[in-house]
């Protein structure tokens, strides 16, 4: 299949396809004779497991380490199971943040008066303390919590 096909059946962009190529989790196909790749079954299974690794979450470098055992066969699945485990205590982890950050959010949203800017309370949540909304104050960035792009 050509890659354009192989990227509409794992709902994958092309260019994607093709640097999963050359970070070597998706190995290079065959060319044909026009000098166009030539994905098979194999590579349709492939990308479809990273695509769904990806999409759990997990980083490009477990999902070589997951790949890398799967075609291991015989062995067991401990080393697996501690990746997956291990990843699903970081995904606890964020929605624990995510939940603590929503909270945190409504009660500063619920204390809003509507009233004007000078007198608005999100502002004043959102800025240092001991200063004002006015005043130009250095403030410290919390880091986002989500997810690492793909």
């Amino acid at each position: 299949m050509s890659i354009g096909t192989l990227a509409a059946a794992t709902d994958t962009k092309v260019e994607t396809v093709r640097w999963y190529e050359r970070v070597g989790l998706l190995p290079a196909p065959p060319r044909s004779e026009g000098n166009y790749r030539a994905y098979d079954e194999e590579h349709l299974r492939r990308l479809s497991f990273i695509r769904r690794s990806r999409d759990l979450g997990f980083t490009v470098e477990k999902v070589r380490e997951l790949l890398a055992l799967a075609d291991q066969r015989d062995r067991s699945c401990a080393e697996v199971d501690a990746i997956a485990r291990t990843h699903l205590s970081e995904v606890e982890e964020k929605i624990a943040d995510l939940t603590s950050l929503a909270h945190e959010l409504r009660e500063v949203i619920g204390r809003c008066g509507c009233g004007s800017v000078a007198e608005c309370n999100i502002i004043e949540a959102l800025s240092p303390r001991g200063s004002t909304a006015r005043q130009a104050a250095p403030t410290t960035r919390r880091e986002p919590v989500g997810r690492v792009p793909s």
